[in-house]
């Protein structure tokens, strides 16, 4: 049993950096094409930890948490929603993403004194794309290591 968690754990933690790297592409070089506006969710960290402590965090800094989040804690949002809700991967991503965008531009962005889902302009556009897209790839390839780790132990 221990073994079969820990492969899961590798194959989902694989999933959420690669799910995280690939958002990185999308913010930086493919929303700018689409929707002119490049997504830094570093900014929402900077803003979040100078609106809660007072203090300004370098981007270096915010980016690195930022893509800790990303990685690791999405790909736990998906696990947790294929978990509660019994969905499909696929399902459990594309829920997780809608969640998570969410909860990002509805509810931390007003945190830091921006409109509610940024008045979903294209950056609000462009952020769903990003968080969908993300958990859904983190889905998918969540699945596919489960495959293949399955298919290695026969």
């Amino acid at each position: 049993m221990i073994g079969k968690n820990s492969t899961e754990l590798r194959a989902l933690a694989s999933a959420g950096l690669i799910g995280e790297i690939t958002f990185e592409a999308y913010a930086w070089l493919v929303s700018p094409l689409l929707f002119g506006v490049k997504l830094e969710p570093a900014n929402l960290v900077i803003g979040l930890t100078k609106t809660f402590t007072g203090s300004q965090l370098p981007y270096a800094a915010a980016f690195a948490i930022h893509f800790l989040i990303g990685s690791l804690g999405f790909a736990a949002v998906v696990y947790l929603i294929k978990r509660v809700t019994k969905l499909g991967y696929l399902g459990s991503g594309i829920t997780a993403g809608l969640l998570l965008w969410f909860v990002a531009q509805g509810m931390l962005a007003p945190l830091m004194g921006r409109t509610f889902m940024m008045g979903f302009g294209s950056y609000t556009q462009s952020s769903l794309i990003g968080h969908v897209g993300m958990t859904a790839l983190i889905a998918l390839l969540w699945a596919k290591f489960q495959q293949h780790a399955s298919a290695s132990q026969v």
